[in-house]
């Protein structure tokens, strides 16, 4: 009997091919899972990283809150047309204190992984408010309605207590300053010094063109202009080797 009559044989009773399946997922499950239990820590630390400042993660809630996920991936592949495209491909680290990460699975628009720092606010202002001014081609709605919408600042310690009891490194300080970092970090005339501290390489002052409140643009900008600049990449690629 050959080889291809004892498959057929698997292949006509289901009860076989059923403890087949489960037999060849139960070792890859086996082969891929087992050494993470070996390891102190599964994802390789980079300088630079640190959890969101309260406008940041407030940005943040709101593009997982409208979807942007959906259509926007935040992984940059080591694939060359993507790295060239994009920027440096993604690290492990980068989504260390992301709950949830926001990796996506399709790309309607560009990935948002290295967008930061690569337009002004006022682009991103306008490219929220009305997409195609800018993007001629773009089929992303609208979403004006943020500048219009202040953030609730009141009790927004408890969103870092929350990412606190998933891992992320917020101290009793970052959290009791929370409302007033999360305030200072878009008015341009407040002193951030100790804000800095708390998280280095925050970007700072007026986001959404009105100084006068807090609003969900300030938060989403915010974020959208952190993603991809906090670490070094000339460092990390030279310690690996590269040059």
């Amino acid at each position: 009997m050959g080889l291809m009559d004892k498959h057929a044989i698997i292949e006509k009773n289901a009860t076989l091919l059923l403890v087949g399946s489960l037999l060849v997922v139960t070792v890859g499950g086996i082969v891929e899972i087992a050494p993470l239990f070996y390891l102190d820590n599964t994802i390789e630390k980079v300088e630079g990283m640190r959890p969101y400042s309260p406008l940041e993660l407030a940005g943040r809630n709101i593009y997982v809150r409208e979807g942007c996920y959906l259509c926007h991936s935040q992984m940059i592949r080591p694939f060359r047309d993507e790295v060239e495209r994009y920027g440096h491909y993604s690290l492990a680290a980068e989504s260390m204190y992301d709950h949830p990460f926001q990796w996506g699975s399709k790309r309607t628009g560009p990935d948002l992984a290295r967008v930061g720092d690569r337009y002004s606010n006022e682009w991103h202002v306008q490219h929220l408010v009305e997409p195609r001014s800018v993007v001629p081609e773009s089929i992303m709605p609208s979403y004006a309605f943020l500048k219009d919408t202040a953030i609730d600042v009141k009790d927004f310690s408890t969103h870092l207590i929350a990412n606190r009891r998933v891992g992320v490194p917020y101290s009793d300080d970052m959290i009791a300053r929370a409302g007033d970092d999360l305030t200072a970090q878009a008015n341009p005339n407040a002193d951030t010094s100790d804000l800095e501290g708390r998280y280095p390489k925050a970007k700072l002052g007026d986001f959404d063109g009105n100084p006068q409140q807090v609003t969900e643009m300030d938060a989403l900008v915010a974020y959208l202009q952190m993603l991809g600049t906090l670490v070094d990449f000339k460092t990390y690629d030279e310690a690996a080797g590269y040059r």
